[in-house]
C-alpha cells in the first residue's frame, strides 16, 4: 500500500519500524511459498517485494500478515492494496526508487529508504540473489534518475514541502504548488527570523534540522529522549538542545516545531500545547507532523493560533511542481534499466543448460579417452603422445560447442529465449536433472557479495 491507494490513518497502522520491521521480514521469509523478502516501510508506503514459488498461496501469505501486524481486519485492508507480479513488480520497484512514485515527485529520501532496506533484509537473513540482484538494479537507477536528469534539482522532499507550508502558515498566507515550486530551501530564506524546535534525531529529524538551517532559521533547537543524540544533530547546525521532558517550555519559544519521532504514541499532546499557548502569548504556533504514526495531537488544531500540518496536508498539497521532460527522462532511464535487467535474467535461464550441456560432453570425452588410452597403451605409445591426443580431442570438443552456446545464450537474451534453451535440451537429450543441479548450485552459491548492494 503507499498514499496513492490508502488513507495516512491505515498507512501508519501498517508501517513497521525497528524490531517490528525484523518480526516481519522474519514471518514473511518463512510463508510456506516464499523463498526471499523485503520490506520498505515509509512514512508514504509499506511494501513487499518477495521472491514467491506460488503467486496465489503467496499473496494469502502476505496479505494476512500485513492484516495482523496492523490491527486492520483483511476486509477492511484489502481495498488498500495493490499487487505487482514479475515486470511490473520490477518496473515498480525502480520507480520508487527514481522517486516517480513518491508524494512529492523527485524527493531525495526515498533513494536511501530502499537501501536501508536492503541492509534491513540482509542483516535479517531473507535476501537472496534475486531481490539481492533487483535491489542493485533499483539502487543504480535511483542513481542515474539524480545524476542525469533534473528530477530532483530543488533538493525537494517532505521536509522542505513541510516547512515551505509552515512558512507561509506563519505568515497567514496560502502557498499554492506552482509558487512552492519557485521556493527552494537553498535559495530562499523563507524561515528568516523565525524559531525552530525540531523534536527527534533520527534521520528526518537531520534533514528537518539542515533544511531549516538553509532557509535562514534565527534558532534551532533539538529535544530528543537521548540527549548525546540531539548535541550531535544540534552541533552540525549551531544549535541548542533541550530535553524531551521540558517540551512545554521549548514549545513556548518557538514558532515552528517540526516533529519526527519513532514514538508509537502522541509526543505533542493537546494538554502539553495548551500550556505552551498560556505562557506565549498570542503568536502563532505552526506545528509540522512528519512522524509515522503521527506524533502530534490532531486536536491541538482546535487551540486559538495554532496551525497542524501532518501527512493529510502534505498529500493534498500537490508537492513541487517537477517538469514534464525531467519526468518523461527519468521514465526512459527506468525502461533502459528494466530492459537490460530482462534481457539479463533471460540470458540467465539458459546458463544452466549450457553448463549441464558441456558437463555431459566433458563427460563423454573423459570416457573415451580413458578407453582410447587403455587400448594405445598397450601399443606402447608415450605418456606424452597420450596427453597431446586428449588435448586434440578436447579442443574440437570445445570448438564444436562453441558457436551454439554462444548463439543460444545471444538468443535467449531477447522475449522468448528460453524455447532455445528448451531446444538445446532436446537436441543433445539433456538429463533435466543435470540441469536442476546446475540451477540449484547457483541458487545456494551465488557468486555475489552481501553488502554491494547496501553500501
Amino acid at each position: 500500500m503507499s498514499h496513492k491507494s490508502a488513507p495516512v490513518a491505515t498507512l501508519e497502522r501498517a508501517a513497521v519500524s525497528g524490531d517490528t520491521l525484523g518480526k516481519l521480514l522474519q514471518d514473511v521469509a518463512h510463508v510456506p511459498d516464499i523463498a526471499e523478502a523485503l520490506v520498505i516501510s515509509t512514512c508514504n508506503r509499506v511494501e513487499i517485494y518477495a521472491e514467491v514459488h506460488r503467486f496465489h498461496g503467496a499473496v494469502t501469505g502476505v496479505c494476512d500478515l500485513l492484516a495482523r501486524y496492523s490491527g486492520i481486519e483483511p476486509g477492511d485492508l484489502t481495498g488498500c492494496l495493490y499487487v505487482h507480479y514479475e515486470d511490473r513488480a520490477v518496473q515498480h520497484l525502480l520507480a520508487v526508487a527514481s522517486g516517480l512514485d513518491s508524494m512529492v515527485v523527485g524527493e531525495d529520501q526515498i533513494l536511501g529508504q530502499v537501501r536501508a532496506a536492503l541492509r534491513a533484509a540482509t542483516d535479517h537473513g531473507t535476501l537472496g540473489r534475486s531481490l539481492r540482484d533487483l535491489g542493485r538494479l533499483a539502487l543504480r537507477t535511483g542513481k542515474r534518475a539524480r545524476a542525469e536528469t533534473g528530477i530532483d534539482r530543488l533538493g525537494v522532499s517532505l521536509v522542505s514541502v513541510g516547512l515551505e507550508l509552515a512558512a507561509a502558515a506563519l505568515a497567514g498566507e496560502t502557498t499554492s504548488s506552482s509558487e512552492r515550486s519557485r521556493l527552494t530551501p537553498g535559495d530562499n530564506q523563507f524561515l528568516a527570523g523565525r524559531d525552530v524546535l525540531v523534536v527527534g534525531a533520527g534521520a528526518m529529524s537531520g534533514l528537518a534540522v539542515a533544511t531549516a538551517a538553509r532557509s535562514g532559521a534565527a534558532r534551532i533547537v533539538v529535544a530528543n529522549r537521548t540527549r548525546a543524540r540531539a548535541e550531535r544533530l544540534a552541533a552540525g547546525a549551531g544549535g541548542e538542545v533541550a530535553d524531551l521532558a521540558g517540551l512545554p517550555a521549548a514549545i513556548v519559544s518557538a514558532d515552528l516545531v517540526i516533529s519526527c519521532t519513532g514514538a508509537s504514541g502522541l509526543v505533542i499532546t493537546e494538554p502539553v500545547v495548551r500550556a505552551a499557548l498560556s505562557r506565549r502569548g498570542t503568536r502563532p504556533l505552526v506545528l509540522l507532523d512528519l512522524a509515522m504514526p503521527h506524533d502530534v495531537d490532531r486536536a491541538a488544531a482546535g487551540l486559538p493560533g495554532v496551525h497542524v500540518i501532518g501527512m493529510d496536508e502534505l498529500r493534498g498539497s500537490g508537492g513541487v511542481a517537477v517538469g514534464a521532460e525531467e519526468v518523461a527522462a527519468v521514465r526512459a532511464i527506468v525502461e533502459e534499466e528494466y530492459a537490460a535487467y530482462g534481457s539479463a535474467v533471460r540470458a540467465a535461464q539458459v546458463t544452466p543448460t549450457v553448463v549441464a550441456l558441456r558437463a555431459k560432453a566433458a563427460t563423454v570425452v573423459d570416457a573415451e579417452l580413458a578407453r582410447l588410452e587403455g587400448r594405445l597403451s598397450e601399443d606402447g605409445l608415450s605418456t606424452c603422445a597420450l596427453e597431446e591426443i586428449a588435448q586434440t580431442v578436447r579442443r574440437v570438443v570445445d570448438k564444436l560447442l562453441h558457436a551454439p552456446t554462444v548463439r543460444v545464450k545471444e538468443l535467449a537474451s531477447s522475449p522468448g529465449g528460453e524455447e532455445y534453451a528448451a531446444a538445446l535440451r532436446v537436441l543433445f537429450d539433456l538429463d533435466p536433472r543435470a540441469v536442476e543441479a546446475v540451477t540449484r548450485a547457483e541458487v545456494e552459491s551465488p557468486n555475489v557479495t552481501d553488502q554491494e548492494g547496501c553500501q
